[in-house]
């Protein structure tokens, strides 16, 4: 099979698993977010653990301890990852799946917004057509709802935080995981404990197949993200780009057709301007990654 054909097999296989999450947390109820996250942060630590040593990237690893800034930037991506999975369990077991997918549908438009808040970019005209179609969309949602839609705007600026974080330190997705893991795992094993200790533990009280389900949240969680990082060293960045928006499209049909969460008619309309936004903004960047391309080429061969 050629390299592109199998990294986009790995890029589909990977977001279509993150985009089947609602289907998996309710499986771990009645845990509740706190207890599920905290499981999945000890798991997903051991998992990345046996990752390090079986693909050898223990010194990847040392060096992320010896250098300052990078663990600096890689704690802070720890704290607003963990942010985006307790925001993301407590919406998806809470009748918000639809209100998640929403996230992740403006999480690049928020990653571009903060390029220009943070990082001082400048961006094109259409750029600024479809961040004002996406602030549209949440006035419209706002209204609709009834409050802000706060468990999709936590979900992208903390992913796009994540994302920033991540581009800052340049650490390869294993390694840099299993820092941010075993960063968190002793609040997270803090907490179980005291759960255990207050009775209120949900982990092998309901069978060894819920029990098994909770030690699967290390494989849940390293598995997508092995198949995104081999997809991302075989395909170009414009099709990882478009490859983002399946996730949120499965959330949103499970959303929907799955789970049955209501969509009257200001939700659709509010949704249809993220989708108009997305499709300006992707075939805007699409359109001027070829013209750079094409540039690019003109100059090598006029020299």
């Amino acid at each position: 099979m050629p390299d592109a054909r199998r990294g986009f097999l790995l890029g589909v296989a990977a977001y279509a698993m993150w985009g089947a999450f609602p289907l998996y947390w309710p499986l771990l109820e009645p845990a509740g977010a706190f207890e599920i996250l905290a499981h999945r942060v000890l798991w997903s630590c051991l998992t990345m653990g046996v990752l390090i040593v079986a693909l050898r990237r223990r010194a990847q690893l040392r060096a992320i301890w010896r250098d300052r800034r990078v663990r600096l930037l890689l704690t802070l991506a720890a704290v607003v990852i963990t942010v985006n999975w307790t925001t993301y369990i407590w919406g998806v077991n809470n009748g918000h799946v639809v209100e998640t997918s929403l996230g992740y549908f403006i999480n690049p438009l928020v990653t571009v917004l903060m390029g220009v808040v943070i990082l001082h970019e400048q961006l094109r005209p259409l750029q600024w057509m479809a961040l004002g179609l996406a602030f549209g969309a949440v006035v419209v949602l706002t209204l609709d709802y009834g409050h802000l839609p706060w468990v999709a705007l936590v979900l992208a600026f903390s992913f796009g935080s994540y994302g920033l974080c991540k581009k800052t330190a340049n650490v390869g997705a294993t390694e840099s995981l299993s820092y941010e893991t075993v960063v968190i795992a002793p609040f997270a094993a803090g907490y179980l404990l005291w759960l255990g200790q207050a009775g209120e533990s949900n982990f092998a009280s309901h069978g060894a197949g819920h029990a098994l389900l909770f030690v699967s949240t290390g494989i849940v969680t390293a598995i997508p993200l092995i198949c995104f990082g081999a997809a991302a060293t075989r395909v170009s960045m414009v099709t990882l780009g478009l490859l983002q928006y399946l996730a949120p499209i499965i959330q949103f049909g499970l959303g929907v057709l799955y789970f049955h969460e209501d969509m009257p008619a200001g939700r659709w309309v509010g949704f249809v301007l993220v989708w108009i936004a997305l499709a300006i903004f992707t075939v805007e960047a699409v359109n001027h990654r070829r013209r750079q391309l094409r540039l690019t080429v003109e100059a090598t061969t006029a020299a």
